[in-house]
């Protein structure tokens, strides 16, 4: 075998000068390194697509929610407590009642349409807390209560914090009209948030239950029931078993059909993965074959006199066998560099940015897994190992003669 491995480093080399390795060689290695460090990026970016997006949209709103059909108003939230089932009621971490309204809200003379949200900022269960970054949920104006908006939003309207602003939203369930005017109460911003997905940042406002409940005369009715889960994983089971409990007029689903449309995008991303698989694996096989081959076909003089000297077919076999291995291991550990190197550039200065209003996010996430190297890798090894042994065949096949003959 070691002769085996000597005059496989031999045909490396240039023929015509001694570089450690020639000009095809390393033609190979760049294709099979471009080849695998394209590949696993393509991975990390739709592994970071996925949990990124799956985060922010469960870690920012409850895992279920339950509402009223046609938007009608539902009863506080302790006869929703007496109505669940043990088996389901065990299963939740935390309750808590909102309501939600669409409304006006002007500055200045800026006006934009929003959805208001009333939360218990006490027994908040949404995960706001987590994407503020200016201010909190008390407001220090003592005159008006507060209100918490998008940075999106509050760029538009040109506010900070503590400035005033003015919301105008229908009263009670009727629409707006002469006898039924919209009501008109001033906030103050009491704290900005940033969730990096512009249907959140540009739509939605919250201020506190009690204070939306008297604004809108619902009295003690709410529009629904946030629920967070203490395991995710049992989310489709604890919807079945909380509308069957709940019956009319309740109406439950899961965070995951409430955004049905983002997660099905999620899935249609992956779906050209085998294609591109299959496309980056195929430019790399032919690209060992080629090489190698290439190689035959300059070395067939050497391979007849080692014939001719007495090696077997084996060792002639073994010869271009280690060079594919050689060529497609350079490539592979260059192509896992390359990779890696590109995601710390992507993750440490976001050089990739994107439309949020399209992605959900401001640049391309990316999340580094340790399997994708590994998967890549193996998968991209054992096709070199395979690629080879065509043309190793080819050239244990040659006859000393005419290989001496050929050049």
């Amino acid at each position: 075998m070691r002769v085996a491995f000597y005059l496989a480093s031999k045909l490396l080399r240039s023929k015509r000068n001694k570089q450690l390795l020639s000009l095809i060689s390393v033609i190979t290695i760049l294709g099979i390194a471009l080849g695998v460090a394209v590949l696993i990026i393509s991975l990390t970016v739709l592994n970071g697509f996925d949990s990124a997006v799956r985060e922010k949209i469960v870690n920012f709103n409850s895992h279920l929610i339950i509402t009223g059909f046609s938007d009608r108003n539902l009863p506080e939230i302790d006869y929703l407590k007496d109505n669940i089932t043990f088996k389901s009621a065990e299963s939740i971490e935390s309750i808590s009642s909102f309501i939600s309204k669409n409304s006006i809200i002007r500055a200045s003379n800026t006006s934009e349409g929003i959805v208001l949200f009333g939360i218990d900022f006490d027994q908040n269960n949404l995960g706001l807390d987590r994407y503020i970054i200016k201010g909190n949920f008390e407001s220090e104006n003592s005159g008006r209560p507060g209100i918490i908006l998008g940075k999106k939003l509050a760029m538009r309207l040109g506010v900070g914090l503590n400035d005033v602003v003015t919301l105008l939203s229908p009263a009670g369930d009727s629409r707006p009209s002469i006898y039924n005017p919209p009501v008109i109460k001033q906030f103050a911003v009491s704290g900005i948030y940033e969730s990096g997905m512009a249907g959140y940042d540009d739509q939605k406002a919250y201020i506190d239950i009690k204070i939306a409940q008297g604004m809108f005369l619902l009295g003690n009715k709410v529009s629904g029931y946030n629920i967070r889960l203490k395991d995710i994983d049992k989310i489709d089971s604890i919807e079945r078993n909380l509308q069957e409990s709940l019956g009319f007029p309740f109406y439950v689903r899961s965070i995951f059909k409430e955004h049905q449309n983002i997660f099905t995008w999620l899935e249609l991303q992956k779906e050209p993965i085998p294609i591109i698989l299959g496309m980056i694996i195929l430019v790399s096989v032919f690209n060992i074959i080629g090489t190698i081959l290439m190689t035959v076909i300059e070395r067939t003089p050497a391979i007849g006199i080692l014939k001719s000297l007495g090696s077997t077919r084996k060792l002639i076999s073994n010869i271009f066998l280690i060079q594919g291995i050689y060529l497609g291991s350079i490539g592979i550990a260059a192509g896992n560099i390359l990779a890696f190197i590109l995601s710390l550039v992507q993750i440490k200065f976001n050089i990739i940015s994107l439309p949020e209003s399209v992605y959900f996010l401001s640049a391309v996430p990316i999340e580094l897994n340790a399997v994708n190297y590994i998967i890549v890798s193996i998968i991209t090894f054992l096709l070199c190992i395979v690629s080879s042994l065509i043309p190793s065949y080819i050239a244990s096949k040659i006859q000393p003669i005419s290989a001496i003959r050929f050049d």
